[in-house]
């Protein structure tokens, strides 16, 4: 089965055309970032137009690369939320008008669970075993990006657990937003990142924030502060920027690999799946594969290039749900808050 994918739920165009067979044929992204650095941020409109513009034109890219047209698709799955309500509109009013036009099924993804299955899709053994109707090992997903921090349980396709969440600011939220106070251009999660590459380790330390009393929630808005406070009594040059980058992001990584341990074993799993845009860390993936040894559990990610906003990992869901006989009607439907637990299970 090839299924066309398509992502627009914030400011990443996504297409993909994956393969049940195969694997993945081919995919793109169009990132907005030159667009929305000059207001510092998303600007949701600006979004939404932009889809518009560039969607059509990276279909046709994708079924170029793999060497396919339209007719070739056999079902079209697309992201209904959560994300932007224009954005997210774009995407399914475009997926829908295709899949009725090619006479093909549709499918609306969660865009949580594509960030959460993105993983499995490179694993060629647990694809197989996924298309061929069987349940992956249980494990624990550590979802983290710019709009969410969970850890989830995940017992099945479609059977997922909610273990614990942020309280305020997710951890790539945070990332963007300490960028941003000491002066990083925008985005700023990246250019924090590759400045902490050049900072002494211990130069400057702050809290693990909430690993001092029991629980699997999470809270980085304190830490922000912190280094706010520490940036504007420093000297702010380039080294004390570097040093203060590298104390918040071991920060955020300590946090992040005590609240996995403390996952795994509540939940008595031997699985870690760690997957959007804060999983391409280089720091934080060395640690969790420390922390995987450690306790004689695996841990996954997806490679850096599917770990932030992508049309596979909706193409991927897609076609599981698909292959089980989940379909949409006709109408373009979108969740813009949409919680994980709802969703239907597969198998």
């Amino acid at each position: 089965m090839n299924v066309l994918g398509i992502e627009t739920s914030c400011d990443e165009t996504g297409v993909a055309l994956y393969d049940s067979a195969a694997g993945l044929r081919a995919h793109a992204v169009y990132s907005q970032i030159a667009l929305h650095a000059e207001y510092g941020g998303v600007v949701p409109e600006l979004a939404s137009r932009d889809h518009v513009r560039k969607l059509l034109p990276l279909i046709r890219q994708t079924l170029g690369e793999a060497g396919l047209s339209t007719r070739d698709v056999d079902g079209i799955a697309y992201t209904a939320g959560p994300g932007l309500v224009g954005a997210l509109l774009v995407g399914a009013g475009v997926a829908r008008s295709l899949a009725w036009a090619l006479d093909v099924p549709a499918i609306a993804v969660h865009h949580m669970e594509g960030h959460l299955l993105a993983p499995l899709m490179d694993d060629a053994e647990q694809r197989a075993a996924l298309h061929a109707g069987r349940q992956p090992e249980p494990f624990v997903a550590l979802l983290v990006s710019g709009g969410h921090t969970q850890l989830v349980a995940v017992d099945g396709i479609g059977r997922y657990r909610l273990l614990g969440e942020t309280l305020d600011d997710a951890a790539g939220e945070a990332f963007d937003k300490t960028a941003k106070l000491m002066g990083l251009p925008y985005p700023g999660g990246p250019q924090l990142a590759a400045q902490a590459e050049h900072g002494r380790p211990g130069a400057f330390r702050f809290s693990r924030p909430m690993t001092d009393r029991p629980g699997l929630e999470f809270s980085f808005s304190g830490l922000k502060t912190q280094v706010l406070l520490a940036w504007r009594e420093s000297d702010q040059s380039d080294a004390t920027r570097a040093d203060i980058a590298r104390g918040f992001e071991d920060a955020v990584v300590d946090t992040l690999a005590i609240k996995c341990a403390r996952a795994l074993e509540a939940t008595g799993f031997r699985r870690l799946v760690v997957s959007g845009g804060v999983g391409a860390n280089r720091r934080l993936r060395a640690r969790l594969q420390q922390l995987a040894a450690e306790r004689g559990a695996v841990v996954g990610f997806p490679p850096p290039v599917l770990c932030t906003d992508n049309g596979a990992m909706i193409a991927f869901a897609g076609a599981l749900r698909l292959a089980a006989g989940q379909r949409e009607d006709l109408g373009v439907h979108v969740t813009p808050r949409w919680d994980m637990a709802s969703l239907p299970a597969v198998g």
